[in-house]
């Protein structure tokens, strides 16, 4: 029968070889960590529409949500409104230029009638048949024929001019309110919640029927066909690493074995930290180590959380 001394001796044996095993599987550790999206209204109102579940893959913009937009609507139609009401007070100055232009037409009539009638008399005053009255009388109303058709052409100037100025000054109201419409349309365009980025939703935060408010948050995604260990290192291993390195990635398969992935380290921090209580170094002495990321393509298996280890060589 073995003495307890001896059991007690293999014991530490074996759990000295099994730390000398686990120093030869890995070089570093740390858990898996995903770039996530916590996706949000950006208008308020009832959530009309939110199919999506916790689990569901979303394509890059998709519309995962859809908001009641009616309030915005009718403010838009409301605006349109104001809009072809300012086009009513406008005035249109046509007729008014048209009355004038007439008289003025029958005005020049009337003055070629009185200048032939002036020669007429002019004939008659030489030949003693007319008085030089009745010439003075002609040349009077020739006088009067053309203010009168100087008046009117002032009076069509004048009224170009105000009604032109009227209309610019209504008009003047339509561009700020046609920037309007582009606003609200704006809003009503965003009551479709897109979905950002391609990816798995984690956590759905509302459901269909509920009020929401901008900025209020909707879910969260991530994309998980490529997931991110984030693992740590000491200060004597950093002449090990470098960008773009290609590295084995080891996960637990079971109790004895592991899942073996490749993956490709996409950062290393530039200053050192504290160890995280989580997290066992290869060399647990170090109380300062560097944070490194590790790219690895996600064949299903890898989930946020998930403790993995390095191998560098």
């Amino acid at each position: 029968m073995k003495s307890p001394v001896f059991i007690y001796a293999s014991m530490l044996v074996l759990a000295a070889t099994s730390c000398n095993m686990n120093d030869k599987i890995s070089d570093a550790s740390g858990t898996f960590e995903a770039d996530e999206v916590i996706v949000s209204s950006e208008v308020s109102g009832k959530i009309l529409k939110m199919d999506l579940q916790e689990g569901s893959i979303l394509a890059k913009d998709s519309v995962a949500a859809v908001i009641d937009s009616s309030q915005l609507v009718l403010q838009k139609e409301q605006v349109e409104a104001t809009i072809g009401a300012l086009h009513q007070k406008t005035m249109d100055v046509k007729p008014q230029i048209k009355l004038l232009q007439d008289q003025i037409a029958v005005q020049r009539v009337q003055l070629e009638n009185a200048e032939y009638e002036k020669a007429r008399t002019e004939k008659l005053v030489k030949a003693d048949a007319a008085t030089t009255k009745q010439l003075d009388d002609l040349n009077n109303q020739i006088d009067l024929i053309k203010k009168q058709i100087d008046v009117n052409e002032q009076q069509i100037k004048v009224q170009e001019t105000a009604t032109g100025t009227q209309n610019s000054t209504v008009m003047s109201e339509v561009k700020p309110l046609k920037r309007s419409i582009a606003q609200i349309q704006d809003q009503v365009n965003r009551a479709n919640v897109i979905n950002p980025i391609s990816g798995t939703v984690l956590t759905k935060y509302a459901m269909a029927g509920e009020i929401t408010n901008p900025g209020k948050a909707l879910y969260k995604i991530a994309d998980l066909s490529v997931i991110t260990l984030r693992a740590y290192i000491t200060g004597s291993q950093l002449s090990q690493v470098k960008l773009n390195q290609n590295v084995r990635v080891l996960v637990d398969n079971g109790a004895t074995k592991y899942r073996d992935y490749d993956g490709v380290i996409t950062w290393i921090s530039g200053k050192a930290e504290f160890t995280p209580k989580t997290i066992q170094t290869k060399d647990e002495r170090a109380n300062l180590v560097y944070a490194i990321k590790i790219h690895v393509k996600n064949d299903g298996y890898l989930k946020i959380g998930m403790y993995g280890e390095v191998k560098f060589n």
